[in-house]
């Protein structure tokens, strides 16, 4: 430790020693007479004293800045330029100066030069001992040779003890063609992966592109399995909102990425501002949405993290996906059912939220179809619980989904009647209220890929309603970003709905999903259930697409509609009775222009089974 501590002192007094005689020798063509050897002597001790006393006044050789790294490089280049000044100062005001004005300043660059350059080959020697072993380490080729591929290469480079080697770079800009990124080439383009696995030895490529449409990636996985190597790659941008990618971080390719990436921009500053200190509640906290919520708010350190859910279980699995040590005795875990009105308003009156994401829900459509009343119970009165007791919060953010758009099930109607209560609500407080609304999301509790994943696993076959029903679709991170930046950017009243790109055909997604299972499975046609659409819309009938602050958040106004007309919906008539007056509650006219039952009239009306009570 003593040594290398006293090796910058001794590098820069051998380079003043250096750089002082070349000028003097150089000014006198290397035949200089006793007095300017003497002068340049004199020049030499003073120098280092003066070089050695500034570094010590400026602690730069006591460890405050590591030897060769940036910081120290600019603190003696900086000593090295005062003392040349001072020296030539000096010489200056002599009446018999002991060496030629010039001697310092060019005795100094040569000087400088040689301290760099010391530094220089020090830390080339640092860097080169950080380097993977080629000797353990597999060479790959990474595609891609943006940001993201950049931050890698750092990352492979500067562990000694990594699996990976980079041996290559692929970009199809020709602009980056025969470049070098520390040290690592541009071999060429997509058309170049054969020839470039072949030339490296490269056993493996890494998709290296943070975000990319689904066509990319198909075509240089292909490319890459056809070449006879291993495909992975790196998480897009909205899988590592807390830092950047690195090896680690490198996985097998998922259905996700084969779907195409969507990379949303988040204002970080603005999120920080409104949820940094906050009392925050999260219904539907052990679901795929609330859970992924729940870690993203907990990233912006409220002051209160309230995470709300009927099921214990998934309660407890998200609290330990927060902090491995949290009990469920934590009072930041919440067992509740929003169906309890009573229950949800002494929580809201204990707890105080401040801000509100509402995600507990019942989404399956085929089982709502057949059990309407349990959507009515949940989706549409427990959400009217939630925003009652809520009516004094600053936000509230209502989870919505794309089949809320002209609706034609059950879950339709009933999200829809959800964004029209949380409109209504809207104009009567203080806060902002606003709905969020999104597609298919890859990955959840249900969804058609985790279907497709079990049909998988046991032989198939893999059942698809319909070989032309498309879906739109994201990932449960990119649904998140979307919702807190809803609540930092969305007005009173409307909903939000993020730009998702083209829709994807289901069989497609199946056929890929059986193709990265390698297995021989078929796929099997089933027909469309009641209250599926073949293709489902963003936007429904007179909403008009606005995006004022992100391209790729649009939004749109949403009619209110007053909890009073809910008693329109019969709760124990016949299943296709209550669907239709479902329907018919989503297209009421706009609170304020309906009749109004009388004062004390319920909100739901009950019938006996088999026949609604009228309205």
């Amino acid at each position: 430790m003593r040594g290398v501590r006293l090796l910058p002192p001794l590098v820069d007094g051998a380079a003043w020693v250096i750089g002082l005689l070349a000028a003097v020798l150089t000014r006198y063509d290397f035949d200089p007479g006793l007095h300017p050897l003497a002068g340049a002597l004199t020049m030499i001790v003073l120098a280092v004293l003066l070089h050695v006393t500034i570094n010590h006044a400026r602690q730069v050789h006591r460890g405050i800045a590591p030897f060769a790294s940036f910081d120290e490089v600019n603190s003696v280049a900086t000593t090295t330029a005062v003392v040349g000044f001072v020296l030539t100062g000096g010489i200056v005001m002599l009446s018999s100066p002991p060496v030629p004005v010039g001697v310092p300043a060019i005795g100094g660059a040569v000087a400088l030069v040689l301290m760099l350059g010391v530094r220089y080959a020090w830390r080339a020697r640092l860097i080169r001992r950080l380097r993977p072993d080629r000797r353990v380490a597999a060479p790959v080729v990474l595609f891609g040779a943006g940001t993201a591929a950049a931050v890698l290469l750092d990352s492979m480079l500067h562990d000694p003890k990594g699996r990976y080697v980079p041996a290559g770079l692929l970009d199809d800009d020709p602009g980056k063609r025969r470049l070098r990124i520390q040290g690592v080439p541009v071999l060429g383009g997509r058309d170049n992966i054969a020839e470039a696995l072949a030339a490296t030895g490269a056993g493996m490529l890494v998709f290296a592109v943070a975000n990319a449409d689904a066509v990319l990636v198909r075509d240089i996985r292909d490319r890459t399995l056809t070449a006879g190597a291993a495909f992975k790659v790196v998480p897009s941008v909205s899988e590592l909102m807390d830092h950047p990618v690195e090896v680690g971080d490198i996985r097998e390719v998922q259905v996700s990425d084969l779907l195409g990436r969507h990379q949303i921009e988040m204002d970080l500053s603005t999120i920080g501002d409104y949820l940094t200190g906050k009392r925050v509640l999260v219904t539907g906290a052990g679901g795929s949405i609330g859970s992924e919520l729940c870690r993203q708010i907990h990233h912006f350190r409220p002051a209160e993290l309230m995470m709300l859910d009927r099921d214990e279980t998934s309660l407890l699995a998200v609290q330990l996906s927060i902090d491995p040590q949290g009990r469920l005795d934590d009072p930041s875990v919440i067992l509740a059912d929003v169906r309890d009105a009573g229950r949800m308003r002494d929580i809201f009156r204990e707890r105080r939220p401040q801000l509100v994401f509402h995600a507990a829900a019942l989404k399956h459509l085929a089982l709502l179809q057949r059990y309407p009343a349990e959507a009515v119970k949940t989706n549409v009165l427990g959400t009217l619980n939630v925003l009652r007791a809520a009516s004094s919060v600053e936000r509230f953010v209502n989870i919505s989904t794309d089949k809320a758009a002209d609706p034609s099930s059950v879950l339709g109607y009933s999200k829809r009647i959800t964004e029209r209560l949380t409109a209504w609500t809207a104009g009567r407080s203080r806060g902002t209220f606003l709905s969020v609304r999104f597609g298919n999301v890859l990955g959840s509790r249900g969804s058609v890929i985790t279907t497709f994943n079990s049909q998988i696993a046991e032989g198939g076959p893999v059942t698809v309603t319909h070989p032309d029903v498309t879906r739109y679709f994201m990932t449960t991170q990119e649904a998140v970003h979307l919702v807190i930046q809803a609540a930092a950017i969305g007005m009173d009243g409307e909903a939000l709905v993020l730009e998702m790109g083209a829709p994807v055909r289901i069989a497609e997604v199946a056929m890929q999903m059986v193709a990265l299972s390698r297995k021989s499975i078929p796929i099997k046609y089933t027909g469309l259930r009641p209250g599926e659409k073949l293709a489902e819309s963003l936007f429904g009938k007179g909403e008009t697409d606005r995006r004022p602050f992100n391209p790729l958040i649009s939004h749109v106004e949403v009619p209110p509609l007053d909890p009073a007309d809910l008693h329109r919906i019969p709760l124990g008539a016949d299943t296709a009775v209550l669907i239709e007056r479902l329907a018919a509650t989503c297209d009421r006219p706009a609170a304020g222009s309906a009749t109004r039952p009388p004062a004390g009239s319920p909100a739901v009306t009950e019938a006996p089974a088999g026949r609604p009570r009228e309205a």
